[in-house]
Order: structure tokens, then sequence, then C-alpha cells
């Protein structure tokens, strides 16, 4: 059986997308290789003709990852680059219910930090976010290290919605935050 000329490149891309999807779902520990290739209906074997090891995997998804999220948020976003909206949009509901297509640092990050495997793609991704907030907050409201407060905010509260049993506590946490970063936005 010939494959495509392409069909490598294309498996590749299959393999990142559904880890970048499962990393940020389930975690970097909870997903397995066998698992993993299984769902896409391929050999674990295989997994070496595509990635030097996990590790590597976890890196080139985490790019993935971003690079989703940078093209959902700029259309989501595209018509109202503000950092209300931008508040809006990380405390959503959906993106509490859907970590798999939302922002990897409320799962991913933590488990890079305990591996001991920081990432410069991490950084790259912190370093968005506080520029997004910076650009889009009305001029001479938002400094750089309030801009830092506001993103640990952001990410914590969605860690902490997502891991609340109760959806009207999870809603209260998504909804309080949003309220008191809007309010530090609005203040110079």
């Amino acid at each position: 059986m010939r494959y495509a000329e392409d069909h490598k490149a294309q498996t590749h891309q299959r393999i990142l997308q559904e880890a970048a999807s499962r990393f940020r779902r389930d975690g970097i520990g909870a997903t397995g290789l066998q698992p993993l290739m299984k769902a896409l209906g391929l050999t674990h074997g295989g997994f070496y003709a595509h990635f030097k090891s996990k590790d590597d995997l976890v890196e080139k998804a985490l790019r993935c990852a971003v690079d989703q999220l940078a093209e959902s948020r700029a259309t989501k976003l595209s018509a109202d680059r503000s950092a209300a909206a931008f508040i809006d949009l990380y405390l959503s509901p959906e993106h509490r219910a859907e970590p798999e297509n939302g922002c990897p640092l409320p799962t991913m990050s933590s488990e890079l930090g305990q591996r001991g495997q920081p990432s410069e793609i991490t950084d790259e991704l912190i370093n968005q976010m506080l520029s997004a907030l910076e650009a889009g907050a009305p001029t001479g409201t938002c400094d750089s290290d309030k801009s830092v407060m506001m993103m640990s905010a952001l990410v914590g509260a969605v860690v902490l919605a997502r891991s609340a049993k109760d959806p009207q506590l999870a809603e209260r946490i998504l909804q309080t935050t949003r309220q008191q970063l809007k309010q530090q936005i609005s203040k110079a």
C-alpha cells in the first residue's frame, strides 16, 4: 500500500494535535503514549518515527497548543482587543469546561515545573498574555507588575474553577475574578 507523499507529515501533525489536546485536558503524566497512538489508529512503535521521546513530544505539543490558542484568540477577539475582552474570554465557562481547546498553562505549567522541565514556549506564552493585558488596558491602568498579578489570577482562577465539583462555586470563582480584574484595569 502506497501512501501520499505528505502522509508522514500529516500523521506527525495528527499526533501533535491529539497530544496537545490530551496534555491540556488530562495532563502530561496521565497521557500515555500507547493510548495516544491507539486513539489515532497508530502503533506505539510508530511513535518513534516521529519523535525522539515523550519529552520531545511534550515540547512540540506545547508549541502546537500555543499556536492553536493564538489562532482561536485572534478569531474570538478579532474586533475587540481590549483587556476586558481578553479577561472575559479567558475566564469563560467554555474555557473552564473545555481544557483541551484552551490555554495550556492551567494544566501543563505545574507539571512542567514539577518535572524540572520549564519551557521557553511557556515563557513565550506568559509574555504574550502579559502583552495582551498591557496593550488592551486603557492607557496608564496596567503596568508590568499589574499585568503579572492579573495573569496569575487568570490562570489560578481557571485551575480552581476546573477543580471545583460544585458548578456554582466554579462559576463564582470565574465571575468574581473577572469582576475584580476588570476593576483593576479601570483604575489608573
